[in-house]
């Protein structure tokens, strides 16, 4: 049964084409993930991902097209603002994310000071591991966050985070889709527009199934473009907009 619950935290899960393993990732974090609404954004899939989705137990949220996975977590998190969610929780549908470990990053998120939790691959945790360019340009982004957040953090390319209201408020008014926009630049907004970031250590899960969005190669060369996104975010002014024009836009999900 599909359940809105605002007092429980909101997995949000962006999918596109993932109808061979979104049915299993979801019963996997419903049934050993903390209590929570789960809700599946459907990225303009061309397959049965938004049915068996919802037949897993997911709420979802269908895109009219497919708009990348920064519009989908932008989606999401206007839902969570919408709806009164005060914690929302990004796990990727391919599996890796093991559900027991969003316990961890709400305990951290609970404990306060901070606004985001990220769930750090490179840590004490798991033998997640990649090499040769990729390496050194997560390791760049990495090090530059970290000045930038003033606090050590090791992956931040990391689809698995928590936040909390605050930071919920300011993915909605500012959550870009280009390049990785969606982890390097929306992290990058939010420390400047007043958010705190801290990082757990967690394990990753080998791909339950499907294909990954990108080859190694591309992956490498999707990180370089990265620096550049970084470098944009670090120049872009702040969003300013009123909570009522967030209200407004979110109106949709009424």
């Amino acid at each position: 049964m599909r359940v809105l619950n605002e007092r429980l935290p909101l997995v949000v899960m962006p999918a596109w084409n993932e109808a061979e393993v979104i049915g299993g990732t979801v019963r996997d974090v419903l049934e050993n993930g903390p209590a929570c609404t789960l809700l599946v954004v459907d990225d303009g899939s061309t397959d049965s991902t938004a049915r068996l989705a919802r037949e897993a137990g997911a709420i979802v949220l269908q895109m009219p097209y497919n708009m990348g996975v920064g519009a989908a977590m932008r989606a999401g998190f206007t839902f969570a603002q919408r709806w009164g969610f005060t914690r929302a929780v990004q796990v990727d549908a391919d599996g890796q994310h093991n559900p027991a470990d969003i316990a961890k990053l709400l305990e951290r998120l609970n404990q306060g000071g901070a606004d985001i939790v990220i769930g750090a691959r490179f840590s004490t945790v798991g033998d997640y591991q990649v090499r040769g360019p990729r390496r050194w340009a997560m390791r760049m982004l990495a090090a530059s966050l970290s000045r930038v957040a003033r606090t050590k953090l090791t992956d931040v390319t990391s689809g698995f985070r928590a936040a909390n209201r605050r930071a919920i408020d300011q993915y909605v008014r500012q959550y870009p889709a280009e390049y990785l926009g969606d982890t390097i630049d929306s992290l990058v907004a939010a420390v400047r527009s007043g958010c705190s970031v801290a990082q757990v250590p967690v394990g990753m899960r080998p791909r339950q199934g499907g294909r990954p969005s990108h080859s190694p190669l591309a992956a490498a060369w999707s990180l370089g473009r990265s620096m550049i996104a970084l470098l944009f975010a670090l120049i872009r002014g702040r969003d300013h907009r009123p909570p009522a024009d967030i209200v407004q836009r979110a109106s949709v999900f009424k």
